[in-house]
């Protein structure tokens, strides 16, 4: 879920819709914005606080295979997308059925992976640049 939350609209669009748009999804509930209360503790160990709220898109599909196999998706986004809302239930239906798992994890999960793994090592990249290593002598070769 993951890996399907923190895609983009546009990785989303090339490489779920296609599996996704091949089933007959059954809304039960629609794609939806709604509020959510973010919280927090300082220094993870403290007093649970309150720091905002934020936007969520949400979704409930269910898929019926001609074989009598069903299963639901939930999909939970930030943001108020429905389309990307909708891409990640029918994806994550699609995984709860042992018939369509393995297809699933090869053509969209692995590759969205993939396609994260690449975001973060450019924005690595991007940050290394910016790097300021700081030398200092230890005591005994100071004097």
């Amino acid at each position: 879920m993951q890996v399907l939350a923190r895609a983009t609209s546009a990785e989303l669009a090339r490489w779920a819709a296609p599996v996704a748009n091949a089933q007959r999804f059954d809304w039960l509930r629609h794609p939806e914005p709604g509020l959510v209360m973010l919280r927090g503790r300082i220094g993870n160990s403290g007093d649970r606080f309150n720091l905002g709220e934020a936007t969520v898109t949400r979704c409930v599909v269910r898929v019926c295979l001609p074989e009598g196999e069903s299963a639901a998706g939930v999909g939970y986004v930030l943001g108020r997308d429905t389309q990307r809302a909708s891409w990640v239930a029918c994806i994550d239906a699609l995984l709860q059925l042992p018939l369509c798992r393995a297809d699933v994890m090869r053509r969209v999960i692995e590759p969205l992976a993939a396609a994260a793994a690449a975001r973060r090592a450019a924005a690595q990249a991007r940050t290394a640049t910016s790097r300021v290593e700081f030398h200092t002598l230890q005591a005994e070769v100071a004097r």
